[in-house]
């Protein structure tokens, strides 16, 4: 008798849960553009955006993710201006010779020479010539982060390699090098 009790108990929870369920008219959905978007087709033309464009514009004045801005411009007169007056943000416990030395060796080595005389290997071998030696130059912390910078003559822009920190860390270690030769 319990058996009978059990298997009517089951039929009735069965016909219950199926009862529920209507093919003809389905759920609710909470965000039917998700599960019935529209389909693009690669690279055509689409009026999603305004005026035609290929994408958002960002808003004037903003900023990339990670930007510092440099007030030096890239002339002459940037230059000598970087050279009398910017300074270096780091503070002593910023400053890493060991990191610079690293990320010199990495960019600057090539060209410069491990004791920053000028004659690295691509000197050596004549890619490039009249690579000036650090004892040479009179230069500055100011100098020496606008051309990492902005780049020098033959030598071309490290800016989207390094940070700003980065750039001064290779600035503190070739000021070293200087004081060394």
């Amino acid at each position: 008798m319990k058996s009978i009790y059990k298997i009517a108990l089951l039929f009735g929870i069965v016909i219950l849960v199926s009862s529920c369920h209507d093919n003809k008219a389905p759920n609710y959905q909470y965000f039917p553009n998700m599960y019935e978007s529209l389909g693009y087709e690669t690279y055509s033309e689409s009026d999603a955006f305004k005026n035609g464009q290929e994408a958002q514009l960002p808003a004037k004045g903003s900023l990339n993710r990670g930007f510092v801005p440099y007030e030096y411009e890239n002339t002459t007169a940037g230059y000598e201006l970087a050279k009398a007056n910017l300074k270096s943000p780091l503070d002593s416990l910023g400053r890493d010779l060991e990191k610079g030395k690293a990320l010199f060796e990495i960019y600057c080595i090539s060209c410069h020479g491990a004791s920053g005389n000028g004659k690295g290997k691509l000197v050596e071998r004549e890619k490039f010539l009249g690579v000036p030696s650090y004892k040479d130059r009179v230069i500055t912390e100011g100098s020496i982060f606008h051309v990492i910078t902005y780049g020098l003559n033959s030598m071309g822009s490290h800016a989207n390699q390094l940070s700003p920190q980065e750039r001064w860390l290779v600035t503190d270690y070739v000021l070293k090098l200087k004081s060394e030769l």
